[in-house]
């Protein structure tokens, strides 16, 4: 009887495992599809090449897709630096008592926990209306209102905070997947702390490296509420001419269209078709980081 109950058990925790799988999947390619299908007509040259015309029912998303990259490019400038290094310090040079290790790790598991449209308001509040005023006021005397309103830069900075924990823990396990050996060899031959970690460490950790910024880029890409205060436009037929301009941008879109247009039939294949660039961006993204990784480790087994 006993035996009958281990065989029963066996059986049904793999088959239990394998239809919640499946439905997980089914319902992935339910809601692909549905998007693929609803938006596969309205897809075209013209609709990625044009912005968007008057009354947001007809027209292109260009603009949104340009905005979309420079956010993520300037992202990307300010948030991987930055996670880098400090999962570099977290790794390589603070000790398990470090006080200021535990805080900044406290830090980051903070961040991963905050809710996106948090992030938001602390842009708006940071961001804008403290460093943009102060710069305002420090250049112009507070009667040029240039920095002290959303723009792409505090928009790409509020999106870096965002993605920071997901830099700084990916390169802090990369980093750490590196075999002490290899140190210890390196400082053996004389070489000094610094020169172990850019000469050893790093190129041995590079697909950690480039794989939390392609994951953060990836992320940020797809986030709405960050920028919702901090710099996305309704409706610009135009690409922003600098720093100080705002921008549309594909998530921030297809919010708009489905929310806030005047006529939301008219508008359900732009949103469709837009949903569906931004999916194709995210997943190119996702899969560039698996290509990179895998060509990479092929080059070192080599």
């Amino acid at each position: 009887m006993k035996s009958l109950k281990h065989k029963l058990l066996g059986f049904s925790v793999p088959f239990l495992a394998g239809v919640c799988a499946f439905l997980i999947v089914l319902v992935v390619f339910i809601v692909i599809g549905e998007i693929v299908f609803g938006g596969w007509s309205t897809l075209s040259w013209e609709f990625l090449s044009t912005g968007p015309k008057e009354g947001m029912t007809e027209g292109g998303i260009y603009p949104a897709i340009i905005g979309t990259f420079l956010l993520v490019v300037i992202m990307s400038v300010a948030g991987v630096p930055v996670g880098t290094v400090t999962a570099i310090y977290l790794s390589e040079y603070a000790s398990h008592r470090s006080y200021l290790a535990r805080a900044i790790r406290f830090a980051v598991n903070t961040l991963a926990g905050v809710p996106a449209i948090v992030f938001g308001l602390f842009g708006l509040g940071f961001f804008i209306q403290f460093v943009g005023t102060g710069m305002d006021t420090f250049l112009s005397g507070g009667t040029d209102l240039k920095w002290g309103q959303p723009n792409i830069l505090w928009a790409s900075l509020t999106m870096a905070l965002l993605t920071l924990p997901v830099v700084i823990v990916s390169v802090e396990e990369a980093i750490k997947a590196v075999p002490r050996e290899l140190r210890e060899a390196s400082l053996a031959l004389g070489a000094t702390k610094w020169e172990t970690i850019r000469k050893v460490v790093l190129p041995n950790s590079v697909t950690g490296i480039l794989t939390g910024g392609i994951l953060a880029v990836s992320r940020g890409a797809g986030e709405v509420a960050p920028i919702l205060f901090t710099g996305a436009a309704y409706f610009l037929p135009h690409l922003p001419g600098g720093l100080t301009d705002q921008f549309m941008e594909l998530g921030y879109h297809v919010y708009i269209m489905s929310t806030q247009s005047p006529d939301v039939e008219a508008t359900r294949g732009i949103q469709y078709a837009t949903t569906l660039v931004l999916l194709v961006l995210t997943f190119t993204l996702n899969f560039s980081a698996i290509f990179l990784r895998y060509k990479i480790r092929t080059r070192t087994i080599r």
